[in-house]
């Protein structure tokens, strides 16, 4: 199967780090949104985003949480997603929490790369203050735990890890280090996980 993505998509990251816990090969094609209108990611998702992941038989899938669902569906190897409903639920309302972190953070980036006179302080601001609520109820959800949602890792730790390594790179100033330990704590243990270690953010 084909994944594509780039190197500093937190979403891809996502998924390539639930690839390599499941130890599903892949290909990681980084190249896709090259060429505007013609892109060849416009060929593997209609919306013209990443990650897309395209299998074997020529099924294009899309979004980081419809990709993540599927893989952890097709190999026994460490299931990231518990089948009891309420457990289910609470992992995928995490990495709900998460990406929404990671919308609001890559709307800032997008409204940076436009010409200053153009940009809108206010719709930043605004997107900072989700970014800054979401990061603080995870701190609150998680407490004092080692981990998200159990005491085993599962997809939301995974969603977490991405989403706070993304800020460390992308918004430093979010001090979300110094705010709360234990997200630090539950971060700097998964940075040492080898598919962490393998999928650093920065080109």
């Amino acid at each position: 199967m084909k994944l594509f993505g780039s190197v500093t998509s937190p979403f891809a990251r996502k998924v390539r780090v639930v690839l390599l816990e499941k130890h599903i090969e892949f290909e990681f094609i980084t190249n896709s949104m090259e060429g505007g209108e013609s892109a060849p990611i416009n060929n593997i998702n209609p919306l013209g985003k990443i990650p897309a992941l395209q299998l074997d038989d020529g099924l294009s899938l899309f979004d980081s949480p419809v990709i993540a669902e599927y893989l952890d569906s097709i190999n026994p190897v460490g299931h990231l997603i518990p089948e009891p409903a309420r457990e289910r639920t609470m992992v995928k309302r995490w990495e709900a929490l998460a990406d929404g972190v990671l919308d609001a953070g890559v709307s800032i980036v997008l409204e940076m790369r436009r010409p200053e006179n153009e940009r809108s302080p206010a719709a930043m601001a605004r997107q900072k203050g989700k970014m800054e609520r979401g990061v603080a109820m995870m701190a609150k959800e998680l407490g004092p735990r080692t981990s998200c949602t159990a005491d085993a890792f599962n997809l939301a730790d995974i969603a977490v890890g991405c989403t706070l390594l993304w800020l460390d790179f992308r918004f430093p100033e979010i001090t979300w280090r110094e705010q709360y330990p234990h997200l630090v704590v539950l971060v700097d243990k998964l940075a040492q996980r080898k598919s962490f270690i393998d999928t650093p953010p920065n080109p």
